[in-house]
C-alpha cells in the first residue's frame, strides 16, 4: 500500500486524548492507521515502539512496516487477518474496517526472559477455545478492557466495538434477571460466580452463554481486574430444558390420567351390562378437558357399516369400512390409528378380547392437540380394560341364553392337546368334562380307549408313558377299566377353557387318528362368524363339518326331578330318599347302613345296592349321559 508515515499525525499526544480511552489500557500495542498514517497509539504501543521519540525505538517498527503495509492492502475490509513479523518480539493481527485499520501487537514466544513468558501467556489466552475478557473496575461500569478472539467470534461483534462496554451489552428481553442479579452480587461482594443465561449476538440470534467471572488481585492483594470465561452451551442446556418439559409433561399426564384410568377401572368392574359399562367409559373420558367426545362402534355384520352404540359428546351416526377414518382402519388392522376429521384429532382404540371383535372406541382431541405416545399407550390399556369387561358380560349372557347354533369342527392341528396325547398313546380320546381349578387352570376329563389292549393296567401305564413327552401336557390316570381308562389332561393351553372364553360350550370332542371332531354350542347371540374365524386361526386344517340353529331342549327343575323318578325303581327311590333324609351323607352321621336297612326291612348288602344304583342314575341324569 506504499509507505507510511510512522510519526504520530494530529499532534502526537493530543491524539491520544481523542482516541477511545479504553484502549489506554489494553496491555497489547494498539494503533489505528487512517489514510496510510498512524492516527493513534496506545500507551503500549508508544512505549513499545518509541512513537514520541524520533532517535529511537522505531527500527524494530519501520524494519516490519512494508510487510504490515502490505498486509493492510490484501486484508478485506471487515475481516481479520494474522502476520508473522520477521523482527522483533511482536506479531500483528490486522483489523481492515471501511475508515481505517486497527493493528494489535501480540509478543510471541522466543526468548527466555520473563517478555517472553508474558508472550506465551497472551497467546494461549487469546487463542483459548473459551471466550476470556478482562474489566477494570477502577474505572466507572466497570468496563471491558481484553476479549480475545473466540469471544469476538461467540459474540459476532468486533474487538472495537466491545472494548469500553459493560458485558451486560450481550443480555436481552429473555435474559434471566436472577442470574444478572447473581452476578452483580459477586461482582459487588468480590467473589467468583457462574450463572447461565440467555445472551445475543450481533446479529440478534439467541445462545446459552456459561459465564464464569472472578476478582484478580495484585501483588498488594487490591482487587485490579475482573476475568471472565463465556462458554456456548446452548446445545446442552436445550437438551436439559427439553428433558425438564417432557418431565413435566409426563408428571401432568400422569396426574389427569390417573383418576381418569381409576373411574374407567371402576365402570369396568361395577357395571352390570354392557351398554352401561360402555356408556360410563365415554362419559368419563369426556369429563377430561382434552377431550371433545368419545364414542363406540361395532361393525354392523348385515351392511359392514360402523354402528355407533354409545356416545359422550359430538359422534358419528355411520361409517363405512371404506371410510378414511381412524376407527376404519383399526376395525380393519386391529391396530390403534390417529388421524385429524373435520379438524380435530381422532384416536381409535380396538376393543379385542381373546381375538374377539367388540368394536372401537374412538376418542376426540381439540383442534390445536395432537395425541402423543404416551396418551395413545394409556388410551389402550383403558380399551382393553374395556374389552375384557364386556367380554365378561356377553360371555355371562351368551352362556345363559337357549338360543344357540350348532357347529361341528373337524381339525387336524397336533397343538390341540387331545390329538397330539391320542397319536402319541396311538388310543381314542373321548372328552367327558372339564375342571376349573384354582387359579383359573382348568383339566379335562376324558376317556382313553385302545381296543388292542389285553390289560388295563397295561394300557394305562403305555397311556401315560406316552404322553409324557408331549410338551405343555400333564395326563393323569385317574381310573382303570377293563379296555379303557378315565384319564385327566391339564395344559398350557387347554381347548375347552379357550373356546368357554369365547362363551362357546364345548359338547363333544372325539379325537384319534391325528385328528379332532368338535361339538359346539355357540349362542346366537354371539358374532359367530368371528369365533370360526379364531378356531381357523387358531388350528390348522380346520374344516367345518355342519352348522345350524336349533334350540336345545329346555327342562324344569319338576321335569327333571320327574324323570329321574321314572328312572329309578321302588327299592332304589326309597333308598336314596331314607339315605338323604336320614343323615347318611353328612358326617358324622345320625344313621348308619344297618340302620336305614333295617327300615326298609332289607339287608344291609341289598339296601347298599339299591343306594349305588340309584347314586348312579342321579349322577348320569345330571352330568347329561343318561
Amino acid at each position: 500500500m506504499g509507505t507510511i508515515d510512522t510519526e504520530l499525525s494530529d499532534g502526537d499526544a493530543d491524539s491520544a486524548s481523542n482516541a477511545p480511552a479504553a484502549l489506554e489500557h489494553v496491555v497489547d500495542p494498539v494503533v489505528l492507521i487512517t489514510d496510510g498514517a498512524i492516527t493513534y497509539a496506545n500507551a503500549a504501543a508508544r512505549e513499545a515502539f518509541a512513537l514520541t521519540d524520533a532517535d529511537g525505538g522505531k527500527d524494530t517498527f519501520e524494519a516490519n512496516w512494508d510487510r504490515l503495509g502490505d498486509a493492510i492492502g490484501e486484508t478485506t475490509v471487515g475481516t481479520v487477518r494474522t502476520v508473522e513479523l520477521e523482527h522483533g518480539r511482536y506479531d500483528a493481527r490486522v483489523h481492515r474496517g471501511v475508515d481505517g485499520t486497527t493493528i494489535v501487537f501480540t509478543e510471541r514466544n522466543g526468548t527466555n526472559d520473563p517478555a517472553g513468558d508474558r508472550a506465551v501467556k497472551a497467546r494461549a489466552v487469546n487463542e483459548a477455545p473459551v471466550g476470556v475478557t478482562i474489566s477494570d473496575p477502577s474505572r466507572a461500569d466497570n468496563p471491558l478492557v481484553y476479549v480475545n478472539d473466540t469471544y469476538q467470534e461467540l459474540t459476532g461483534y468486533a474487538f472495537e466495538d466491545i472494548v469500553g462496554q459493560n458485558c451486560r451489552f450481550l443480555q436481552g428481553p429473555d435474559s434471566s434477571p436472577e442470574a444478572v442479579a447473581e452476578m452483580r452480587a459477586a461482582i459487588d461482594e468480590e467473589r467468583p460466580v457462574t450463572v447461565e443465561l440467555r445472551n445475543y449476538r450481533e446479529d440478534g440470534t439467541e445462545f446459552w452463554n456459561e459465564v464464569t467471572i472472578a476478582p484478580v488481585y495484585d501483588d498488594r492483594g487490591e482487587l485490579a481486574n475482573y476475568v471472565g470465561f463465556q462458554n456456548d452451551v446452548t446445545a446442552r442446556k436445550e437438551a436439559e430444558l427439553e428433558a425438564e418439559r417432557r418431565t413435566e409433561e409426563l408428571e401432568y399426564t400422569l396426574a389427569r390420567v390417573e383418576g381418569l384410568i381409576q373411574d374407567v377401572t371402576d365402570a369396568v368392574v361395577g357395571s352390570k351390562t354392557r351398554s352401561e359399562l360402555e356408556a360410563a367409559v365415554c362419559d368419563r373420558i369426556v369429563e377430561e378437558s382434552d377431550y371433545e367426545s368419545a364414542w363406540i362402534g361395532e361393525r354392523n355384520p348385515a351392511t359392514r357399516e360402523i354402528d355407533v352404540r354409545t356416545a359422550a359428546g359430538d359422534a358419528f351416526d355411520e361409517l363405512s369400512p371404506d371410510d378414511d377414518h381412524p376407527a376404519a382402519e383399526t376395525l380393519e388392522t386391529t391396530a390403534v390409528a390417529t388421524g385429524t376429521v373435520d379438524e380435530s384429532a381422532v384416536a381409535a382404540f380396538p376393543l379385542f378380547y381373546n381375538d374377539i371383535e367388540y368394536g372401537v372406541l374412538t376418542v376426540l382431541s381439540d383442534a390445536d392437540r395432537a395425541f402423543d405416545e404416551r396418551e395413545t399407550v394409556i388410551l389402550s390399556a383403558l380399551a382393553r380394560a374395556a374389552a375384557s369387561g364386556i367380554n365378561a358380560r356377553e360371555t355371562s349372557r351368551m352362556l345363559a341364553t337357549d338360543a344357540v347354533v350348532a357347529v361341528d369342527v373337524e381339525i387336524a392341528d397336533d397343538a390341540a392337546a387331545p390329538i397330539a396325547v391320542a397319536q402319541a398313546a396311538n388310543c381314542r380320546l373321548e372328552y367327558r368334562r372339564s375342571v376349573h381349578r384354582t387359579g383359573a387352570e382348568t383339566a379335562s376329563l376324558f376317556t382313553a380307549t385302545d381296543a388292542s389292549a389285553d390289560d388295563s393296567t397295561e394300557f394305562a401305564a403305555t397311556l401315560a408313558d406316552s404322553a409324557a413327552p408331549v410338551d405343555g401336557v400333564d395326563l393323569e390316570v385317574l381310573v382303570e377299566r377293563d379296555g379303557d381308562c378315565l384319564v385327566e389332561l391339564t395344559t398350557e393351553t387347554n381347548v375347552v377353557a379357550w373356546l368357554s372364553d369365547r362363551g362357546v360350550r364345548t359338547q363333544a370332542i372325539t379325537a384319534e387318528d391325528g385328528r379332532a371332531r368338535l361339538t359346539l354350542e355357540i349362542p346366537r347371540s354371539a358374532d359367530v362368524r368371528s369365533i370360526i374365524e379364531a378356531i381357523e386361526a387358531r388350528y390348522d386344517g380346520t374344516d367345518i363339518r355342519s352348522f345350524h340353529h336349533r334350540e336345545p331342549d329346555t327342562e324344569t327343575r319338576a321335569e327333571f326331578v320327574g324323570r329321574l323318578e321314572e328312572e329309578l325303581t321302588e327299592r332304589q327311590f326309597a333308598a336314596l330318599q331314607r339315605a338323604y333324609l336320614g343323615g347318611y351323607f353328612e358326617w358324622p352321621r345320625p344313621a348308619t347302613g344297618e340302620e336305614l336297612a333295617e327300615s326298609m326291612g332289607v339287608s344291609r348288602p341289598t339296601f347298599h345296592e339299591h343306594l349305588r344304583n340309584a347314586e348312579a342314575k342321579l349322577c348320569r341324569a345330571f352330568f347329561g349321559d343318561d
